[in-house]
């Protein structure tokens, strides 16, 4: 099979491309393995909200859960179940992307229990229960960036455990997390693991940024204000991997750990679709283009980039400074960034847990009914 054109001019540009989405009719069906023939796919991502909206759609999960209904499993059990089992199988399915990367790409990433976001030592405990149970070398534990997330991080990294940090929505918590991943590397290298074969991604959120901050932009009203709608994710994505280069490219520690083998963790563009209809649909795709980053893409907008998307080389490297300046100019305008983010990070827990009891309530429904047939 042939390549896209447009996605491999991307990957060619240094982004790895992944999937933002797993379900089980998508791995049985051959559909993921043709994305990855077809459209550069190399890993894919899920979360609470993917998985809620997989389990509710068709019968691919109903004889799984009826033999689990029927084995006593309670809702916990039966949601680990099914959701290890979909992600080890597309662990299976991108193994030669795995091994072709040396372990960076051919990843598939699952996240902790939303419900856990606030509290380090039993995320840290469910990071470590789900890399056992799924038990394959390419799978990423996800863990959010929240306050008690980051030395969850750390932890987990130095057990030698590959880490999707996800809902970083700023700089400073993402600089946080990057601190968090160079601890858990010198903890274990000091505990004598092998600290090359530890992959981690940073996920910055990118369309929610301009959601949030458009509607207060156009609640300010003033030509100004209205003028920066539309700015603020791309400026903030690339801040971010100034950081990034800044912490990996130029400060002595992680050169100092470059030698044992340790990867860079690089910035995951992440909530990539559009969701202003009055912007490109490959905005945060063709906008967001440099090297060793990911872009984990919804199939709409991985559908649009191989239509349509123009991949013109790296966009991201050395805008810094008018990126910054459009912070300033959001700051002047009055929009208080602080606040943006401390909502938006509020927002993603919260919409990660309701999708998560969602999905409790309807296993629930499915162990019942699946226990009154049986």
């Amino acid at each position: 099979m042939t390549q896209n054109v447009n996605t491999e001019k991307l990957s060619a540009a240094g982004v790895s491309i992944w999937l933002d989405d797993l379900s089980r009719d998508r791995i049985q069906s051959g559909n993921l393995q043709n994305l990855i023939d077809t459209k550069s796919i190399v890993g894919v991502t899920t979360n609470p909200s993917i998985f809620q909206a997989a389990l509710s759609k068709g019968s691919a999960y109903d004889a799984q859960v009826r033999e689990l209904a029927e084995r006593g499993a309670d809702v916990d059990a039966t949601i680990t179940a099914v959701t290890t089992d979909d992600v080890r199988a597309a662990c299976d399915i991108l193994a030669p992307q795995f091994e072709a990367s040396n372990g960076v790409d051919g990843r598939v990433s699952i996240e902790v229990d939303p419900r856990l976001a606030h509290d380090t030592d039993a995320t840290v405990a469910q990071a470590i229960e789900l890399h056992k149970i799924v038990d394959r070398p390419n799978v990423l534990i996800k863990i959010p960036a929240t306050l008690a997330g980051i030395p969850a991080i750390a932890k987990v990294i130095g057990e030698g455990i590959s880490v999707n940090v996800t809902l970083i929505f700023s700089v400073e918590r993402y600089e946080a997390v990057m601190g968090a991943y160079l601890d858990g590397l010198d903890t274990a290298k000091a505990a004598g693991r092998d600290i090359s074969s530890i992959e981690s991604v940073a996920s910055f959120f990118v369309s929610r940024v301009d959601s949030e901050i458009d509607n207060r932009l156009t609640a300010i009203g003033t030509p100004e204000a209205l003028e920066l709608r539309g700015k603020a994710a791309l400026a903030n994505a690339r801040l971010a991997y100034n950081a990034y280069q800044q912490i990996f490219e130029v400060q002595p520690r992680f050169q100092a750990l470059l030698a044992d083998g340790a990867k860079a963790q690089r910035p995951l563009w992440a909530s990539t679709g559009v969701k202003n209809p009055d912007y490109p649909d490959t905005l945060y795709v063709t906008e967001l283009v440099a090297p060793n980053t990911v872009n984990t893409m919804p199939e709409k907008t991985l559908d649009a980039l191989a239509d349509h998307g123009e991949i013109t080389g790296d966009t991201i490297s050395g805008t810094a400074q008018e990126s910054q300046a459009v912070f300033d100019q959001l700051a002047a305008v009055g929009i208080d960034l602080a606040d943006v983010f401390k909502v938006l990070e509020t927002e993603g827990v919260d919409k990660f847990e309701v999708s998560w009891n969602e999905l409790l309530d309807a296993t629930a429904e499915q162990l019942r009914a699946a226990t009154q047939k049986s």
